[in-house]
């Protein structure tokens, strides 16, 4: 590409970049953190005694909170959502708590994804609730052994794919006893 095609192009994503940031209907004011200036500190003629000062923090021990799962129920009887009442599939062709779903797959099926230990809610059997590392590093959740997706093309409360045959194999929705809704 030639020096005035580069600029061109380097010219409309930074357009893009500047526009889609510019064009955010977000109510909350973005995250920025400033760094910290060198002169943060008061001088030691400033600062209170020892006795005064507060302890320095301790890391929590807490675990941190993980990804919800609960019941609702729905036209094959009660079965998995998200806090969110996203439904949540099982795989036929994951026969294991290895997730072989990745690429396009994902892309329609994307992992229910934890940054801590999944929690139970409603009819949820806590005891089924496991994870399973992804080969990207992230943590997806399981049930019953199985890996959990949702279907990228359903909103809230909605149950399209049950018994839906895409990427090789069937996609069920998951009753609290762990097991496929016939």
């Amino acid at each position: 590409m030639s020096r005035p095609g580069l600029r061109a192009a380097a010219a409309v994503v930074l357009a893009l970049v500047v526009s889609s940031c510019a064009g955010s209907t977000s109510s909350e004011a973005p995250d920025f953190t400033p760094a910290p200036s060198a002169s943060t500190t008061a001088p030691e003629s400033q600062q209170p005694p020892p006795s005064q000062q507060p302890p320095p923090s301790q890391p929590s021990s807490a675990p941190e909170p993980g990804t919800l799962i609960t019941t609702a129920p729905s036209d094959f009887g009660q079965m998995l959502f998200d806090a969110k009442n996203q439904a949540i599939y099982i795989w036929e062709s994951e026969e294991s708590s290895t997730p072989e779903c990745y690429e396009d797959c994902a892309e329609a099926w994307p992992p229910v994804l934890t940054d801590g230990t999944p929690a139970a809610s409603g009819e949820v059997d806590s005891a089924l609730l496991g994870t399973t590392k992804r080969r990207d590093g992230t943590t997806q959740v399981t049930y019953n052994g199985h890996p959990l997706y949702f279907y990228a093309h359903e909103g809230p409360g909605e149950v399209k794919c049950h018994n839906v045959s895409t990427h090789g194999g069937l996609w069920w929705v998951v009753n609290p006893d762990g097991v496929r809704a016939p």
